[in-house]
């Protein structure tokens, strides 16, 4: 009886720890991505407006860029990627916390800074650092140690994303090609602190929002766009773009990456400071994570020719791989649907733009491209179909969810195949 009561005891003392670290984990992102929004509009329009001086992000990003490789030279090369902060939660069974102040800050610069960059590589590390110190010091919590970290993740991801189900989903899917299993559902226990630690995060972030204002509000919705047939016969044009994409992306980084590892640190974390400085005066739409650029992009496409969406896209890819492999360091997914979405406008400009249909018929066509198009970029690149169709809802009409996960599905498989080859 004794041994009982001391099971359902351990089991409530398990339950209420994963609510109060869901509420600690939604307090630390809301806060750290309020303050990167109060920076930002500092740097990028209070201040350039009071001196008068149009060079101003010149100025400021390449002086960001002299501190974050100041920083890296001295304590290491942070925020880790997000597949790395997975891959040592999963497999090495802990993720380093001593550095945490470098963490914060490594991740929170390119993001003020204009990097072409998202804030999930970053915050997930903080976040998986934040469960393993609770599972290493608060008592009762060693021995779940693992699971809280990867339910960390899950929270991070779930709510930069506001999609809970994607959280999940992208810590526990398996990847294509990994030979273990295609896919493993967890447990009903673990399904159900997933639950309530995701839930405890998005009320402490929508009650912080509500007390002190909105952060974070991520991509806009089109979910009014309607498909027609024609639509689902150029699938067979949009997937072989998105695995382009993806192909692209993946060599540039690679070249890019051999391009830095002959660059000393501290030179090579300028040079991005130095080109991001740039771009601001040149072309600004391929800077930041691309979340406002999406917003407008709906509205604005008829405005441009296709040659430019597509123009838009290709050079926000390279400035995303770029400001990767030069220092100024974040996540991926951000930055490639609106890269994606560019391409997907641009294409459906390219076969609808002079049929003389209404402003909403070509919004339809575009957006149905744009999530196909993603759909089989962030497929091939993450490998994990049912991950990439909840993410993909942040934006696109969950009337789509079939043909966006065929296409994810194709892309994993045949990226994943391609990749071994080469």
């Amino acid at each position: 009886m004794k041994s009982r009561t001391r099971t359902v005891l351990n089991e409530c003392k398990l339950y209420i720890l994963i609510i109060l670290l869901g509420a600690a984990a939604g307090a630390v992102l809301w806060c750290f991505l309020k303050v990167v929004e109060v920076c930002t509009e500092l740097l990028w329009d209070t201040l350039p407006a009071a001196t008068g001086v149009s060079y101003v992000p010149l100025i400021v990003c390449t002086a960001g860029g002299v501190i974050t490789g100041i920083i890296h030279k001295k304590y290491g090369d942070y925020p880790e990627e997000l597949p790395v902060v997975l891959g040592k939660i999963r497999h090495d069974k802990h993720y380093d916390y001593g550095p945490m102040p470098v963490m914060l800050v490594c991740a929170f610069l390119p993001l003020i800074l204009g990097a072409s960059v998202g804030p999930e590589a970053g915050l997930t590390g903080i976040i998986a650092g934040l469960c393993y110190w609770v599972g290493d010091n608060v008592k009762y919590a060693k021995e779940h140690a693992e699971e809280y970290s990867e339910i960390g993740a899950a929270i991070t991801l779930a709510g930069i994303f506001h999609i809970p189900l994607f959280g999940i989903f992208a810590v526990e899917e398996k990847a294509a090609d990994d030979e273990s299993s295609q896919f493993s559902m967890p447990r009903v226990t673990k399904l159900l602190l997933y639950g309530l630690s995701i839930a405890s995060s998005f009320l402490m972030m929508k009650g912080l929002g509500f007390l002190l204002g909105g952060v974070g509000e991520g991509f806009p919705s089109f979910g009014t766009a309607e498909a027609s047939a024609a639509d689902y016969v150029l699938m067979l044009v949009y997937i072989p773009v998105g695995l382009i994409l993806f192909f692209l992306f993946t060599y540039v980084q690679k070249l890019l990456a051999f391009i830095a590892d002959k660059v000393p640190t501290i030179i090579k974390e300028t040079i991005c400071g130095l080109c991001i400085g740039g771009m601001a005066l040149l072309v600004p739409a391929v800077l930041f994570s691309g979340e406002k650029e999406m917003g407008m992009l709906e509205q604005q496409f008829l405005a441009y020719t296709p040659l430019m969406l597509i123009g838009t896209c290709l050079l926000k890819l390279v400035m995303t791989a770029f400001c990767i492999e030069f220092g100024l360091k974040g996540g991926h997914f951000f930055p490639l649907i609106y890269a994606c979405a560019c391409m997907g406008f641009g294409i459906a400009l390219l076969f609808f733009g002079d049929v003389g249909t209404g402003t909403a018929v070509i919004t339809g066509h575009a957006v149905f491209a744009a999530a196909i198009i993603n759909a089989a970029t962030i497929g091939a690149q993450i490998k994990k179909p049912i991950a990439v169709s909840m993410l993909l809802l942040i934006c696109f009409p969950i009337r789509f969810v079939l043909w966006i996960f065929v296409a994810a599905a194709l892309g994993s498989k045949v990226g994943a195949a391609i990749l071994r080859t080469s």
